[in-house]
């Protein structure tokens, strides 16, 4: 190519990186430092043990959301189901082999690394869907036999999960699964038939099923008060912090909730409590509008997208997102039992980092390969015109 046609190639490297949405980065940057400004003082103003480890990790996770975003779009197409595979294989193999820690077994150690596959499930359930209804002939759609195989592929493993136990992903990985089928044109007397089975079924599993912590856990939201000491200490600690906070915060470094540790886990799942104690509602509307950023960067992507692929996949991650920031939100002000679902970017935590930015690789390679065809032999969901 003459150097004079540099970067005038759609398809080039050069091509690509200018197609990438910047802006994105932005946010995401911000919100990161946002998440490294808490964790800084939630060690009492040591960079150790979390915010230099935070700040750190996000540039690597930076350098990966952007070598996900230039692979062709066609390549994860192509290893959505068999990425699914891996990820079911992995969940059942913590099942068999897995390490049980702080009374859970979540986690599966190969060789040196410890891993926590679901973390991995949260993102090919939906690069398996988004390729399924690709696949799927449009005429079909009305039909929900062909929504079956769907909602099992979400159903099996949230149940392996919920099983370790894991009550927090499992859920996320049911309720994204339960948008991706809607998103795909299921008729709504269906949605209704699902609500109402998924009603009579949550009964069935808090009497029969459920472990006790956890049955304690819902009992614990619905009444706080009845062991505030103990199930309900969580919830009750974080409502002082949040109601001590009020509209401008206390001060950074200055909550007594969290610097005199009274708030448990405030780096990770209890950060944005902290958040609110210290900079008030003002600062956790800040949060909020970051994360609303995020949300609807993945929203247009998913509407620009030419490919149906591209739609599910780009919809799906901005659906999980949405799931992770409302049920956290919800949790520390007592409006959701405690399941422990951290708030991305926020909360330190390696696992939750690596899945959440190369989920947002996958949306901006739906944003650098909009226009791309795929499936052309598969269907007629090839192309939206």
């Amino acid at each position: 190519m003459p150097f004079s046609n540099f970067g005038q190639d759609n398809n080039s490297l050069f091509g690509k990186i200018k197609r990438l949405e910047w802006g994105l980065v932005l946010l995401l940057t911000l919100l990161t430092c946002y998440g490294t400004v808490l964790l800084y003082g939630a060690a009492e103003g040591n960079w150790q043990p979390w915010a230099l480890d935070h700040i750190t990790r996000f540039a690597a996770m930076l350098c990966l959301m952007v070598i996900v975003a230039l692979i062709d779009i066609r390549f994860w197409y192509y290893v959505a189901y068999p990425a699914y595979a891996i990820s079911l294989l992995l969940i059942i193999g913590v099942d068999l082999f897995g390490e049980i820690s702080m009374g859970a077994q979540r986690w599966l150690r190969l060789g040196p690394v410890r891993l926590q596959p679901s973390e991995f499930m949260k993102i090919t359930i939906i690069l398996a869907l988004a390729r399924y209804y690709q696949d799927l002939n449009v005429r079909n759609i009305a039909a929900i036999k062909h929504h079956i195989i769907p909602i099992l592929l979400a159903l099996f493993p949230a149940a392996m999960i919920m099983k370790q136990p894991d009550l927090g992903t499992g859920t996320v990985i049911a309720l994204v699964g339960a948008v991706l089928v809607l998103l795909a044109g299921v008729s709504w007397r269906w949605v209704a038939a699902a609500m109402g089975s998924a009603i009579i079924g949550g009964f069935v599993g808090f009497t029969y099923f459920m472990h006790d912590f956890q049955r304690k856990r819902i009992l614990t939201f619905l009444n706080p008060e009845r062991d505030p000491l103990g199930e309900g200490y969580q919830i009750t600690q974080s409502k002082i912090a949040i109601g001590s906070g009020g509209v401008f915060g206390v001060g950074y470094m200055r909550g007594t909730q969290s610097q005199l540790d009274f708030l448990p886990e405030r780096h990770t799942d209890f950060v944005f409590a902290m958040l609110l104690e210290e900079f008030g509602m003002i600062g956790g509307l800040l949060a909020l509008g970051l994360y609303l950023g995020v949300i609807g960067f993945g929203i247009f992507v998913a509407i620009s997208s030419r490919n149906y692929f591209g739609k599910l996949l780009a919809a799906g991650i901005s659906v999980l997102i949405f799931i992770y920031v409302s049920i956290n939100a919800a949790m520390i002000m007592g409006l959701m039992p405690v399941v422990g679902m951290p708030m991305p970017l926020l909360s330190y935590g390696g696992s939750v980092m690596l899945s959440i930015m190369f989920a947002i690789g996958l949306v901006q390679n739906v944003k650098v390969h909009r226009n791309k065809t795929i499936g052309t032999n598969f269907g007629s969901r090839q192309n939206v015109k």
